[in-house]
């Protein structure tokens, strides 16, 4: 008997919606809107956490990084705090020191700017520009695809040589071959050694992409920078030493270094690849609140619009009703028809949501290029909850019918 009323009840409101299109469209919009926010974001966000997450694969789960002062937002440089102020900015021969560890494989100091590119009468937008060692790769990923990567000696002497990011190239020279040209790095003449592609899963923000890597030292003396947020160290231990391991030498090291004495609080941070992925997945959970909230708006003003157009059916169809009862349709038929009713309308919106989700999700998704799988979860979270909706809203509405007398019913005109 369920199986029949429920079947009944489908039919019944698939000719209501043929029977009533613009309001039911206008019905449906609601759900659509909620449900495909909700699958476009949820999308949108798994797709950046596998970035992040393939692009700490790639530096490694062991890279430490150390840092004058750890934020997760820039700290304004001409607004020190006092705790900021007093701490020492890093150095190179603190780096250098913690690559004399013999449990420490890789150590130097790098800096990043924000500085143009330019050869003859191109100039692109200030992109960002690292100043690092021969082996930036072992951080960065990817590969040096044409030319060199720097000499020991450039990089203790910071010589005006410069790597340029495929793309960036292209940009800068077009279809003339950049290797052993001299070039406009900010205002200061740079040699192209070599052409380095990033790793294809790397995530950057849009317009900040690595577009060159210069010796450290070369970097230090030819731009401005801020010595906060632009310096850090980057550290990984040799093979069987844990993070945690490398994390007390580093310390160790430092504090005798920087001269502290017992008790006294370290003047550096250290973050590791762990704490960054787990700021990044803060970050993305207060988003993700905050789009749920927005769509579960959007979701009640759609099951509010099921509720109103469900009194007005129960209105409209009162006679109807009345008819159902008087061939002997119970009160428990009459209030499953209407919930079927409403449950089917935000269905249908659910599963409109989840294709215009879908594809939303994708669009946005390619424009970013990220890669990434649309999480199953929130397509069956979006069905069901609208699916819910329906059930909720409706009803007042089915209650409403179920509780018609069936005498009364028949006289409706």
């Amino acid at each position: 008997m369920r199986l029949t009323a429920i079947t009944e009840g489908i039919g019944i409101a698939l000719d209501s919606i043929r029977a009533n299109k613009l309001r039911s469209a206008l019905t449906i919009l609601g759900v659509v809107i909620g449900v495909s926010t909700v699958m476009a974001m949820a999308s949108i966000v798994n797709g950046i956490r596998g970035q992040i997450i393939n692009t700490i694969e790639v530096v490694g789960p062991t890279t430490i990084r150390v840092l004058r002062f750890f934020s997760s937002t820039p700290v304004n440089p001409d607004a020190l705090p006092r705790e900021v102020r007093i701490r020492p900015k890093l150095e190179a021969a603190e780096a250098e020191a913690l690559a004399a560890l013999p449990e420490i494989g890789y150590s130097a100091i790098w800096v990043g700017v924000l500085e143009r590119l330019g050869y003859g009468a191109s100039r692109t937008q200030a992109t960002v520009i690292y100043g690092a060692d021969d082996r930036f790769m072992e951080i960065l990923g990817g590969g040096i695809i044409d030319g060199r990567t720097f000499t020991p000696t450039e990089v203790r002497a910071g010589r005006g040589v410069v790597i340029l990011e495929i793309e960036a190239a292209e940009r800068v020279f077009g279809r003339v071959n950049p290797l052993g040209k001299t070039m406009r790095v900010g205002s200061n003449p740079f040699r192209v050694v070599g052409l380095y592609r990033k790793p294809e899963n790397i995530f950057q923000p849009p317009g900040q992409d690595i577009s060159a890597i210069v010796p450290y030292e070369a970097a230090r003396r030819s731009f401005r920078y801020d010595d906060v947020n632009s310096l850090i160290i980057l550290v990984k231990p040799v093979a069987g030493v844990t993070v945690d391991r490398a994390m007390d030498l580093i310390t160790v090291q430092l504090r005798r270094m920087r001269g502290l004495r017992p008790g006294e609080p370290n003047s550096f941070d250290m973050v590791t690849s762990d704490q960054v992925l787990s700021l990044f997945d803060r970050l993305t959970g207060v988003f993700f609140l905050v789009m749920i909230v927005l769509s579960s708006v959007a979701l009640m003003v759609g099951g509010i619009g099921v509720m109103a157009i469900m009194l007005v059916s129960v209105t409209d169809r009162t006679r109807e009703i009345g008819v159902r009862m008087a061939l002997g349709a119970t009160r428990r038929e009459i209030l499953w028809q209407f919930l079927v009713e409403a449950a089917t309308l935000t269905m249908i919106g659910g599963v409109m949501g989840v294709v215009c989700g879908l594809g939303l999700g994708q669009a946005v998704k390619a424009l970013l290029q990220l890669e990434s799988p649309v999480p199953l979860w929130s397509a069956v979270l979006a069905t069901t909850v609208s699916v819910g909706i329906g059930l909720v809203f409706g009803l007042l509405p089915a209650n409403r019918a179920s509780r018609l007398d069936p005498v009364e019913a028949l006289r409706y005109e």
